[in-house]
């Protein structure tokens, strides 16, 4: 069966150490799936590039092309994993005003994976006092594991040992949820409340 997983990274910059950690959180979860005889198809989406499309959208209501295509790619997916550089001990205001314009339903009951980048790992907070809550508030699966990437981390060695196992930990959980959503054409029987009148007229 074949899974679909979408990205959203944040990064400024090309290449960027955030895309660069939701590569190698990308790569760990597939090689998990096909352990358990899944296939991933992923699809990436830099945040970067669809940034005047956001502001348009922000200030007329009307989303480009690309965006809705970018909306359409998340709320169809199996799986989600976000990636935000850190700035000002919070995510960066490209990576909200991106899921400010994302329908607030998109994402009810999607696994997400939350993970950030920064200079220090004193930011590492900003997955569970920024992220955390607004995926939260989105009424999202946000894993228990998150992933902060410091930047002593990407040098190897025992200093990056952590981080590989807080990516193997992450993506691992991401996987587990991911196989657990309903297969193609069958009902999820979570996913469509019975309306208030049925009940009642069970009484």
């Amino acid at each position: 069966m074949t899974r679909t997983l979408a990205v959203v990274s944040a990064g400024l910059r090309l290449p960027s150490s955030t895309r660069m950690l939701a590569d190698r959180l990308v790569g760990s979860t597939r090689r998990l799936l096909e352990q358990q005889g899944e296939q991933a198809e992923v699809e990436v989406l830099e945040v970067r590039d669809l940034a005047r499309d956001l502001v348009t959208h922000l200030t007329t209501g009307y989303p480009s092309d690309g965006l809705r295509h970018a909306f359409d790619t998340i709320s169809a997916a199996d799986g989600l994993i976000t990636v935000t550089p850190t700035f000002t001990a919070s995510y960066s205001g490209l990576f909200k005003m991106f899921f400010d314009c994302l329908d607030d339903t998109a994402l009810v009951g999607k696994p997400v994976l939350i993970a950030a980048t920064g200079g220090t790992g004193r930011h590492s907070l900003v997955l569970e006092h920024a992220l955390r809550p607004m995926f939260a508030y989105l009424r999202a699966v946000t894993l228990p594991t998150a992933v902060f990437a410091a930047t002593e981390e990407w040098g190897g060695g025992d200093a990056g040992e952590p981080l590989v196992r807080r990516i193997e930990r992450a993506a691992g959980e991401l996987a587990d949820e991911m196989r657990r959503r309903p297969s193609p054409g069958v009902p999820d029987p979570y996913g469509d409340p019975v309306p208030f009148e049925r009940l009642l007229e069970g009484r």
